[in-house]
């Protein structure tokens, strides 16, 4: 199958690139600036999909930093821009990729609290939610009922790399802790994961709509904390206080603060099997031998 991924040479897309091609896999990545071997992708022209077989959208400005008024209208505008425009380049090929892979967030759920939510889920509210609802809205059009489309929702993403390479250091120095209570869930997956969800998806025809990218056990931040302080072998015996982050982080602090408790349903009922099944052992696979 010929795989053609946007965000090719971000953490989970390099991670998915390998993955696909030593699934026998050929993919074909795309870029805003121009290098070997990647095809074009820019909001002033139509994206050239021809040839594919599956079309998978990981683009998206970080939603690390400060979130000023201009740095949430660079993430939402990425994401909708990004996503139409992939819509727009599917609607070019009617006999063209059969399935969209457009990724989303467990964002889309906001706070859950105590409650644990599924694919059928409604919306939350907050701007993350707001963001997610808008992004997954966006892979809407023309092209929409020609193709399968699946709206992967990803959590906090573990392994080698991405986020963890801010949270891994403050750990190996021992400078660890629970953020605010450490009572809020959080839904995570190692991103071994995300690429098996990914390619998982592609193959099998019967998924479509929104699926779950989490591991099957959330668990609550404190717990979180002491899995990361037993791989690392420190202590973590530093929390953040809520009203500190908040403080220092802004409205960004809703990242690490609420409680999100998410179950992959979609994945379980359908036979994926997970590779990190939980958080523990996600955790294990980051930090390494």
């Amino acid at each position: 199958m010929k795989i053609g991924i946007i965000g090719a040479t971000g953490y989970i897309g390099s991670h998915l690139r390998a993955a696909a091609l030593a699934n026998g896999h050929e993919v074909v990545g795309f870029s805003r600036s121009a290098r070997p071997g990647f095809r074009r992708f820019s909001h002033d022209a139509v994206p050239d999909f021809s040839g594919l077989d599956a079309v998978v959208n990981l683009a998206g400005e970080p939603i690390l930093g400060l979130w000023t008024r201009q740095k949430k209208e660079k993430i939402l505008r990425s994401r909708v821009e990004t996503t139409r425009r992939v819509m727009d380049g599917l609607a070019q090929l009617p006999d063209g990729p059969r399935i969209l892979i457009n990724t989303s967030a467990i964002g889309y759920y906001g706070d859950t609290g105590e409650n644990g939510v599924s694919e059928n889920s409604p919306a939350g509210t907050g701007f993350l939610a707001q963001t997610c609802k808008a992004w997954e809205d966006a892979a809407q059009g023309p092209a929409s009922g020609n193709i399968r489309i699946v709206r992967l929702r990803v959590g906090f993403v573990t392994g080698p790399g991405g986020a963890m390479r801010f949270v891994l250091p403050l750990f190996k120095m021992g400078l660890g802790g629970r953020l605010g209570n450490g009572r809020q869930w959080m839904s995570c997956i190692h991103v071994d994961d995300v690429a098996g969800l990914i390619l998982w998806a592609i193959a099998n025809e019967s998924i479509s709509g929104p699926v779950n990218a989490v591991c099957p056990e959330p668990v609550r931040n404190t717990e979180f904390t002491r899995a990361l302080a037993r791989a690392v072998h420190r202590p973590a015996i530093l929390p953040a206080p809520a009203f500190a982050l908040r403080l220092a982080l802004g409205e960004l602090s809703h990242v690490m603060l609420d409680s999100v408790r998410v179950i992959p349903e979609v994945a379980l009922s359908s036979g994926y099997r997970f590779r990190f099944s939980n958080v523990e052992a996600g955790l294990q696979a980051s930090v390494g031998p």
